[in-house]
């Protein structure tokens, strides 16, 4: 059906315009990355797995916090985390006592097979079924958590101290499941397979992404003590400490700008630029300062352990209240800077309010001419205008794929 789809759009088109040196294969394969124009100094990735978003680019996860205010809390913050402890990369290559060295995750396709899971927290957790492969990946030590990304259904299945049963059953202390298409958070009060009730794989840093030069989300981290108590994006506690000294989960920290990066080698140095730029968000109980990644052979364990240079004094805690549009959703507030397309003068317009500018040419309306000057300026709009306001297909990207999303709303 897409190939009929993809055929009649091409022609329909070709009727109408003739784009040089472009024909509909080579059309098809073109794709443009997923950084977008926002208000000036902001700029907007999306991290992707296995070809696969992860959460739209304005998704919390995968917004700056490096222009943000300081905390009112920090000092108390850093103080109870530890100013003299070290940072410490909770992952490497190779195993440590027969485990692998960090959080693995799994991919599967729509394919793979559902299984029942039976939750010890079963009041908070989603009731699946899951897609566990049958050898999957989990991690090591007591937390045990099974990862899965389904590529197909652009869905994240993740599961807190898992365990395969003698009958070939799982059970697992509870587990959430995320559509990584949109914003949606937890229920207010619900854990998830983290304590603060968020996703694990979006926190994690993974050395497909150093290789390549940048890490464009934030990272996840543990802290010793936490506040009972909770701020926007997580949704859970796990402490009965009052005293408010001490940090909620959810809170949001970053290596300070002044930190001097200079002398790091650039795989350590990629990560400490992802700290002050996107910072780090508190999600567990745990070791102070300790960030969670994915095990890579890639890893240079060497490397990684000077990252234990930084101390907790060189953090600062951020206040990212100012990005929270809805307490139930990821979706972060930022200055979309909209331009009209090249030929035009009217701004395009999201007519049925859903995030989307459908209205390409800004006359008020979705019409056929609006499919016809996306298909005209699609290389145009990678590098001109938001990635989420005209990613269609939401897969972080703009491609010929989005073109008959937009094509099939008309």
């Amino acid at each position: 059906m897409n190939i009929q789809i993809r055929i009649v759009v091409i022609l329909l088109i070709s009727l109408l315009v003739i784009v040089p040196e472009i024909t509909a294969a080579g059309m098809e394969n073109e794709t443009v990355s997923a950084g977008s124009v926002m208000s000036p100094g902001i700029s907007l990735s999306a991290s992707s797995i296995g070809g696969v978003a992860i959460f739209p680019s304005d998704d919390i996860w995968n917004v700056p916090v490096d222009q943000l205010p300081v905390d009112s809390h920090s000092s108390a913050y850093v103080q109870k985390i530890g100013s003299t402890a070290y940072l410490h990369p909770d992952f490497g290559a190779g195993l440590y006592d027969g485990n692998f060295m960090g959080i693995p995750y799994n991919i599967v396709t729509g394919s793979t097979q559902k299984k029942t899971v039976t939750f010890d927290y079963s009041d908070e957790s989603d009731p699946g079924p899951y897609p566990i492969p049958d050898n999957p990946l989990v991690e090591g030590g007591s937390d045990e958590h099974v990862l899965i990304l389904d590529r197909d259904s652009k869905t994240l299945y993740e599961l807190y101290a898992a365990e395969k049963q003698a009958d070939g059953s799982w059970r697992a202390g509870s587990g959430a499941v995320f559509n990584l298409s949109d914003y949606e958070l937890r229920p207010a009060g619900w854990t998830s397979a983290d304590a603060a009730g968020l996703p694990i794989l979006p926190g994690l840093i993974r050395y497909d992404e150093v290789a390549n030069g940048s890490i464009n989300h934030a990272i996840r981290f543990t802290a010793p003590s936490t506040q009972r108590a909770y701020v926007w994006p997580a949704r859970h506690y796990a402490s009965s400490i009052t005293d408010p000294s001490y940090p909620p989960m959810g809170q949001r920290f970053r290596l300070k700008a002044s930190f001097n990066t200079s002398g790091y080698s650039p795989q350590a140095r990629i990560i400490l630029d992802a700290l002050k730029k996107y910072g780090m968000i508190l999600a567990d109980n745990g070791a102070p300062w300790y960030v969670t990644g994915a095990p890579d052979d890639g890893w240079n364990n060497d490397i990684l352990h000077t990252l234990q240079q930084v101390k907790g004094s060189d953090f600062e805690a951020v206040d990212s209240s100012s990005l929270m549009i809805n307490p139930d959703s990821g979706k972060a507030r930022v200055s979309m800077s909209i331009v009209p397309f090249p030929g035009t003068a009217l701004l395009p317009t999201d007519p049925d309010h859903d995030g989307l500018y459908e209205d390409t040419n800004g006359n008020g309306r979705p019409d056929f001419a609006d499919v016809v000057l996306f298909f005209k300026n699609i290389a145009w709009i990678g590098t001109h205008e938001p990635i989420a306001a005209f990613d269609f297909n939401r897969n972080g990207s703009i491609d010929f794929n989005d073109l008959i999303v937009l094509f099939r709303k008309l």
